[in-house]
């Protein structure tokens, strides 16, 4: 019972905490990436993962770090978003993890338009006041894309080893 709550609620939980957080402060917190890596590992112990399960999903994460951290270094993409990335695909393994990199290619091409179209336009003065709307209105601000990682990794999550029924008994 408990783990059937930790495996429905923690990612998906952890995820759009993620989301948010990257929206409103345009930072991504190291807790969240560490909660996801601690849990992977609580969960991989509680449905007892195999050894050589367990060395894919690790070989998934750091390979997407790899990568990441390589985007990170020539400026691209942020920390928080590489660390997320990296910490997602842990959770995933490779099966899903290029239908997770696509969605989150296509998610993030959206958001950026998204962005793009709301700074051309006036801030609305409901937003005036608010430093989060004021951030994301400057011509001169990233992309909280975090907000494309998390939504990837929703969409992904259903069909992963996390969502099969688990042995009863």
């Amino acid at each position: 019972m408990m783990t059937d709550a930790i495996r429905l609620f923690l990612f998906p939980a952890l995820m759009a905490f993620a989301a948010f957080s990257d929206l409103f402060t345009m930072t991504i917190s190291n807790r969240v990436s560490l909660l996801l890596i601690a849990g992977f590992f609580v969960m991989a112990l509680l449905i007892g993962m195999g050894g050589a399960e367990l060395l894919s999903h690790l070989g998934a994460g750091l390979t997407v770090l790899a990568v990441t951290f390589t985007l990170f270094a020539c400026g691209w993409i942020g920390g928080g978003d590489a660390k997320l990335a990296a910490a997602t695909a842990l959770w995933l393994g490779f099966d899903p993890l290029m239908t997770y990199l696509i969605y989150a290619s296509l998610f993030g091409g959206v958001l950026t338009l998204a962005i793009m179209r709301y700074r051309l336009m006036p801030l609305p003065a409901m937003l005036e006041g608010q430093d989060w709307a004021l951030r994301l209105h400057r011509a001169d601000a990233g992309v909280p894309y975090g907000i494309a990682l998390a939504s990837a990794a929703i969409a992904v999550y259903p069909y992963t080893i996390w969502m099969k029924p688990l042995p009863i008994g």
